[in-house]
């Protein structure tokens, strides 16, 4: 490591934790009901909005209520979606005429972003016209992410009332989510992105003259180059800041139009968690004690600075097959060092291996990197993180409400071992509890390695292995936790682009997605018809360090007894072949 690269990252984890207070009380205010400073500008449209849509905000649901007007939602937005990509081709802003999708992949592709995924087994710029990327692809960047974080803030409400059947409108949440949080932060980012560069129009692809022309494999000369623009800007700021990941082209984040400097590669590092990040404190502000949230976004800390040093440290080690071949990997006054295959010279390896961390910490799936080309262990870290449940800040919503259902775990564990009924912010964690909790950490375990070893056992799975042996199995395995815990990221080396993939990968979205969000509102609704018990000296006290360190033991070791027969198979085995 360079001291170039330690302070890109001291300046992103500052700039991180600066805004999370901030963004956190504001949000806490949005989701309380109360008025913030962007009410005069937006209560009309929001009270508007509601008038339209006959949607009364006062009148409160229960968790059924909620959960169902949350998949109605969702469902229409899957539809619309597909309906988009099979029909694009007689729809009008196809400046490059692209045809329909085929149904494979525009059923995959609607699950993906509809769920939150944004997996993609297409080229965004050879596949999608500008009306499906925004009317479709754009659109459900803002209503997925709104989602995560309406059945966060219905979560949240379940330990702060008592005795209560309520947690709050879930159309008002959603409503309020993309017009005072969303909305106004897409709409800054885009702004910056511009300014840096990244492509805004409406205009067909340009075509350009190479001052160098060149021949290709059959001899022909070529002595031009399509250069694809499109609305990108817009949709790259809701794709980072709504922990999404959807590539507007198809080398996503890595590509000059989507990210052509250093600026606009920080901000859109620092994007990616700025919201989940903030979470936490609107979550401790939500339950009056702002020690609780800290603590989650500690524990959340601790996880992610792990993983990081792990990747930083394999990638920055280089790949001893390139030193064998003579590659100088060392670090210098002109070059970063360290294993640069896959990875983009302007941002190197500590640039790198932050983004590819930060994408799988958060549900957000965008790369600026190929994580196929990392190094076995340089690719674990991601991988791993994936599997954790996407709980370390995770995706906007998701991600915390996971963090809290493996905090609810933690405590059952503890009250198991001291002989106290266990405790939560004040609710008695009981049978119906700990059964939901337990669904939220089995499902993507199931969907995960189930559908990986159903890709290695049938021809239509293993015909899209591009390497042979553990690297493939690592591919695979990260399709398909990649897909179960809605990142979107991938090991370039797969083809996933095939019926059996597209189908397979895309019910895995579904149950990664959908599976828990039911259990977390049945908890939430649980938890909300409770009394609050009072503080006692037996009661667990769960914002301190020892609280901290226990919750990320749990987290870690059932990552580990989970999914670690898998990784030996994958990247651990790779690594030791490499020595």
């Amino acid at each position: 490591m360079t001291i170039v690269s330690w302070i890109q990252i001291g300046l992103y984890m500052v700039a991180l934790v600066a805004f999370t207070k901030p963004l956190g009380m504001f949000m806490a205010r949005v989701y309380q009901g109360e008025r913030t400073w962007l009410h005069p500008l937006l209560s009309p449209l929001e009270q508007f909005l509601y008038r339209m849509a006959n949607i009364k905000a006062e009148d409160e649901m229960d968790w059924k209520t909620y959960a169902k007007a949350a998949l109605v939602l969702n469902l229409f937005g899957l539809l619309m979606v597909y309906a988009l990509q099979r029909l694009q081709f007689m729809l009008p802003f196809n400046p490059a005429h692209m045809l329909a999708v085929p149904a494979d992949s525009a059923f995959n592709t609607a699950v993906s972003f509809a769920s939150n995924t944004n997996w993609q087994g297409y080229g965004g710029e050879t596949t999608m016209s500008y009306l499906t990327q925004m009317f479709g692809l754009g659109v459900q960047n803002f209503l997925s992410a709104a989602t995560g974080m309406a059945v966060l803030a219905a979560f949240i409400r379940g330990f702060a009332r008592e005795q209560s059947q309520s947690l709050g409108n879930f159309w008002a949440d959603l409503t309020r989510t993309v017009l005072y949080i969303l909305l106004p932060l897409s709409l800054t980012l885009s702004l910056a992105l511009v300014s840096q560069g990244v492509v805004q129009s409406l205009q067909p692809a340009q075509t350009a003259s190479l001052m160098q022309p060149v021949t290709d494999e059959d001899g022909s000369k070529i002595g031009h180059q399509t250069l694809p623009l499109g609305p990108a800007a817009s949709q790259i700021a809701i794709k980072q800041l709504g922990t999404n990941g959807g590539g507007f082209f198809n080398t996503n984040s890595s590509h000059p139009f989507e990210n052509p400097t250093p600026l606009s590669n920080f901000l859109q590092m620092l994007a990616i968690l700025l919201i989940p990040s903030a979470l936490c404190y609107t979550f401790g502000s939500m339950v009056k004690d702002t020690r609780q949230g800290w603590a989650i976004w500690l524990s959340m800390t601790l996880i992610f600075v792990g993983a990081l040093s792990l990747t930083l440290w394999a990638e920055q080690q280089g790949n001893p097959v390139l030193s064998g071949m003579g590659a100088d990997q060392q670090a210098g006054l002109w070059q970063s060092g360290g294993n640069m295959e896959g990875k983009e010279t302007r941002f190197g390896i500590a640039n790198s291996a932050l983004w590819a961390t930060a994408t799988t910490a958060a549900s957000n799936g965008s790369v600026n990197s190929m994580h196929d080309s990392y190094t076995p262990l340089g690719g674990l870290g991601p991988l791993w993180l994936i599997q954790l449940g996407e709980i370390v800040f995770g995706g906007v919503g998701s991600g915390l409400y996971g963090m809290l259902v493996f905090a609810i775990i933690a405590v059952f564990i503890a009250g198991l071992m001291v002989g106290r009924a266990p405790e939560y912010l004040g609710k008695k964690i009981e049978v119906f509890e700990i059964k939901m909790a337990s669904l939220v950490a089995l499902i993507p375990v199931l969907t995960i390695l189930g559908g990986t070893a159903a890709a290695l056992l049938l021809y239509a799975g293993i015909r899209s292995i591009q390497d042979p042996g553990p690297h493939g199995i690592s591919e695979v395995l990260y399709a398909f936790s990649s897909a179960g815990n809605n990142n979107g990221s991938a090991f370039a080396g797969l083809n996933a682009n095939t019926p059996f993939y597209n189908v397979t990968l895309g019910l895995a979205m579904l149950a990664g997605r959908y599976w828990i969000i039911l259990p977390v509102l049945a908890i939430a609704g649980s938890l909300a018809a409770k009394k609050r018990s009072p503080v006692s000296l037996g009661t667990l006290p769960t914002h301190t360090p020892l609280f901290i360190g226990w919750l990320v033991g749990v987290v870690v070791m059932v990552g580990a007894l989970s999914f670690f027969p898998a990784l030996a198979l994958g990247p651990i085995v790779e690594h030791l072949m490499l020595k």
